[in-house]
C-alpha cells in the first residue's frame, strides 16, 4: 500500500472521535437546542400557573374582588398563549376553505365555553389540548429519530489524494477511481475498494449492527461505515448519488411518503366524521327545544361544547400514522428498510416466501469443502492444482487457491485452457490436468465411481495420465440460515419455496440441508416469474420474494411483497424491492415480519381504544352526564394512551 508521505500528527487521526465527543457532552445546558425547547413548553407552562392560580382563588374564595371583567380578564390571559395559535390555524384553514378541521373545533368549544362564562374549562380544555400537541410532537419526532438519524451519516467531506497531496472536497466532487483517505473516526464518504492491508469499520448506520466488521485488502467498503483503527486509504467504485449511503437516505426519506390504507383510511374518515359530528353538536344544542318541556338554551350549549371537544379527530389523525412512524424505525435500527408504510402492512399478510439460493441463504463464495488425494500427499497434491489453478480467474480456481500452502508453491510452464473442460499444462517436468470428467475422458482417464455421487463443483485432477484425486468446491450456508427457516414457520409462514438457477442436484440438496419443502433448480429469470404468478393466481396465496441477483429483479416487483439482500444485492434487485435487508442475513426477514405484525397490532389497538372511549363519552355527554374534563379525557387522554402505546415499538426485542 502506497501511503502519503506527510507526517500525520495525532491531532490528525482522530478529528472524528473530538467531534464526536464535543458533540455528545450532555452538560451543554446553554445549547439552542435546550432554549428551543423552553420556549416551545413555555406559553403551555404560562397557562397552567394562571389556571391553577385562577381555580384555587375561585375555590378558596381569598380575594373577594376576583370577579366580573378582572376574572374574564385573569382567564382571557391565560387562554391566549395556548389559544391564539390555535385560533390562528382555525382561520387560516377557513380561508383556504378547510372548514372542519380539529383547530376549528378546539376554537369553538373552548370560545363557546367562555360565552356561557364556564372560564376555567375553557382554558384547561385548550391548555390540555396544546399540551396533548406538545407530547404528540415529542412522540412522533423520538418514532422518526431511528430513521432521521441516518441523516447525521452523510458524510460532509473527502480527503482525496490529487496533486501529490490530499485535500478536502464535497464528495459530490469526487470521480471513480480516485483515492481517498480515511482516518480514525471519520465516516467513509464513498463507496468504493480497500487499498490498505487491512481495516475495522463500525457499519452500524447501514446494517444495524453494532459489532465492527473486519475487511482485508481489496474488499467493497460502504460509504457511511465509520473507520475505527488505523488510517486507511479506499479507491472510489461510485459517485457519491449513487453510493450505499445516499441510496439508503433517499429510501428513508421516502419511506414515510407512502401511506399506508390505514392512513389513507383514517384521514378520508376523519374528514367525512368531523363535519357529520358539528352537525350533530347544532342538533343537540337546538332540537331539545321541540321536545323538551323545560329547554334551557345554555344547558344544551354546553353539552353541544362537550360534543364538539370529544369529536376532535386528533387522537385518531396522529397516533396511527405515529405507529407506522414507530415501525419504520425500529425495522430501519434493526437494519430493514421498508419503503413505506405500507408495505409494513403488506408483509403482516404474507403466507409463502419464495427464495433464491446463491448469495440468499448462502454467501455466494465458494469454498474448499472436501480433498481427496489418492496416493498423494494432500499437501503435495494441492501444490500441482495451485499451481495450475494460479492461472485462471475462474471463482472455483479462487476458491482452491485459499488453500493453505507452504511458501516454496510449485510454477506451472506451458498452461493452456481446453474450453468448457478445464486447464493442463507442466509442472515439475510432469504434465498436470485439472478438470472436470469430459476432461478426464478426451485423455482416456479413468475416474473412480464414487464421483459420480457428489452433487457440488468437482475438480478432478490427473498426474502423468494417472488419477490422483479430486477437490470438492461448495458454497456455504450462511450462519442464520437453518434457523431462518424454522423459525419462519414458527410466524406462520406455511410453505417455503426455493427457486435457483443453480444445477438441481445442488438445490435439491441445500434444500435439504435447511428443511426446504419444496425447490427447484437449473430455472431461467422466466422460470423464476411463471412460478411465482402460478402461485399468485391462488388467493389465498400471499407471496413474498427473497432475492438479490439482477435475474430477480422480475420476480421481486411481481411478488406481493419483494425482499432484496442489501449487502451484496445489486442494485437493480435492491431498486425493484419493497423491503431492504441491509445485513444480509435472511434471518432478518423473521424480524421484519415480526415488527410489521407487532406495528400493525399496535394501530388497530390505538383505532379501538380512540373509538370506543369517544363513543362512550359522546353519549353521556349527549345525555348530560359528562363535563368538559369527560371531553378533555377522551380527546387529548386518549391521543396520550395512544402515543405511548405506539412508542412501545421503540422498546421492543425483536430477536
Amino acid at each position: 500500500m502506497k501511503m502519503n508521505k506527510r507526517k500525520v500528527k495525532l491531532r490528525d487521526l482522530k478529528p472524528g472521535l473530538e467531534k464526536q465527543h464535543s458533540r455528545d457532552d450532555g452538560h451543554n445546558h446553554n445549547s439552542p437546542r435546550s432554549i428551543s425547547n423552553l420556549k416551545t413548553y413555555l406559553p403551555a407552562i404560562f397557562s397552567f400557573v394562571l389556571l391553577i392560580a385562577g381555580i384555587a382563588v375561585d375555590y378558596f374564595e381569598t380575594f373577594p374582588n376576583f370577579s366580573g371583567w378582572i376574572r374574564i380578564l385573569w382567564y382571557l390571559i391565560a387562554y391566549i398563549p395556548v389559544g391564539f395559535p390555535v385560533v390562528k390555524k382555525g382561520w387560516e384553514s377557513i380561508i383556504q376553505g378547510d372548514f372542519f378541521t380539529e383547530f376549528f373545533l378546539m376554537s369553538i368549544a373552548t370560545i363557546g365555553a367562555f360565552v356561557i362564562g364556564e372560564y376555567p374549562e375553557g382554558v384547561a380544555v385548550m391548555l390540555f389540548y396544546a399540551v396533548g400537541e406538545l407530547f404528540q410532537n415529542a412522540a412522533v419526532n423520538k418514532a422518526r429519530g431511528n430513521i432521521k438519524a441516518l441523516l447525521d451519516v452523510r458524510p460532509k467531506e473527502a480527503n482525496v489524494y490529487r496533486n501529490n497531496d490530499y485535500e478536502s472536497v464535497s464528495p459530490e466532487n469526487v470521480s471513480i477511481g480516485e483515492k481517498i483517505q480515511i482516518r480514525v473516526g471519520e465516516k467513509i464518504p464513498l463507496d468504493g475498494i480497500l487499498l490498505s492491508e487491512r481495516a475495522s469499520l463500525n457499519t452500524a448506520a447501514l446494517t444495524g449492527e453494532s459489532k465492527p466488521d473486519s475487511i482485508i485488502k481489496d474488499a467493497k467498503v460502504y460509504a457511511g461505515s465509520i473507520n475505527l483503527e488505523s488510517v486507511i486509504e479506499v479507491e472510489v467504485t461510485n459517485k457519491f448519488e449513487d453510493s450505499s449511503i445516499a441510496r439508503i437516505l433517499d429510501l428513508v426519506q421516502n419511506a414515510t411518503a407512502r401511506k399506508s390504507k390505514t392512513e389513507l383510511f383514517i384521514r378520508r374518515f376523519a374528514r367525512i366524521y368531523t363535519p357529520i359530528v358539528v352537525f350533530l353538536a347544532i342538533g343537540v344544542t337546538f332540537l331539545p327545544y321541540f321536545f323538551v318541556d323545560d329547554y334551557v338554551f345554555r344547558d344544551w350549549f354546553y353539552r353541544a361544547l362537550i360534543f364538539l371537544v370529544i369529536s376532535c379527530p386528533c387522537a385518531l389523525v396522529i397516533s396511527i400514522p405515529l405507529g407506522y412512524f414507530g415501525g419504520l424505525g425500529a425495522a430501519s435500527k434493526n437494519g430493514i428498510l421498508f419503503k413505506g408504510a405500507s408495505f409494513l402492512d403488506a408483509m403482516t399478510t404474507i403466507n409463502t416466501l419464495v427464495m433464491d439460493k446463491t448469495g440468499t441463504v448462502t454467501k455466494g463464495i465458494f469454498k474448499i469443502k472436501e480433498i481427496e488425494a489418492i496416493g498423494w500427499k494432500e499437501s503435495e497434491f494441492m501444490k500441482y492444482l495451485m499451481a495450475l489453478e494460479e492461472q485462471s480467474t475462474h471463482p472455483i480456481a479462487k476458491a482452491i487457491m485459499e488453500y493453505n500452502s507452504t511458501d516454496d508453491d510449485y510454477e506451472a510452464e506451458e498452461v493452456s485452457e481446453v474450453a468448457g473442460k478445464g486447464l493442463k499444462g507442466i509442472v515439475n517436468g510432469k504434465t498436470v490436468l485439472v478438470g472436470n470428467k469430459a476432461l478426464m475422458a478426451a485423455n482416456n482417464i479413468a475416474v473412480p465411481a464414487e464421483t459420480e455421487s457428489i452433487v457440488e463443483s468437482i475438480v478432478l485432477v490427473a498426474i502423468d495420465k494417472t488419477f490422483v484425486g479430486y477437490v470438492v468446491i461448495a458454497d456455504e450456508l450462511k450462519q442464520d440460515a437453518k434457523e431462518t427457516i424454522t423459525a419462519l414457520h414458527k410466524v406462520g409462514i406455511k410453505s417455503i419455496i426455493m427457486l435457483s438457477g443453480d444445477k438441481d442436484s445442488i438445490t435439491q440438496q441445500v434444500a435439504k440441508e435447511l428443511n426446504i419443502e419444496s425447490a427447484k433448480g437449473g430455472l431461467l429469470p422466466e422460470d423464476k416469474l411463471n412460478e411465482v404468478e402460478t402461485l399468485k393466481k391462488n388467493p389465498e396465496n400471499k407471496v413474498a420474494f427473497l432475492g438479490d441477483g439482477i435475474n430477480d429483479a422480475p420476480v421481486l416487483a411481481a411478488s406481493n411483497v419483494g425482499i432484496a439482500m442489501g449487502g451484496l444485492g445489486s442494485d437493480v434487485a435492491i431498486e425493484t424491492a419493497d423491503v431492504i435487508i441491509q445485513t444480509d442475513q435472511p434471518s432478518k426477514v423473521v424480524r421484519a415480519i415480526k415488527i410489521s405484525r407487532s406495528t400493525r397490532k399496535i394501530v388497530w389497538q390505538n383505532i379501538i381504544l380512540a373509538f370506543g372511549v369517544k363513543a362512550i363519552v359522546l353519549i353521556l355527554g349527549a345525555g348530560g352526564l359528562a363535563t368538559m374534563w369527560e371531553a378533555v379525557f377522551a380527546d387529548v387522554g386518549v391521543a396520550l394512551l395512544a402515543i405511548l402505546n405506539a412508542v412501545r415499538l421503540q422498546k421492543m426485542s425483536w430477536s
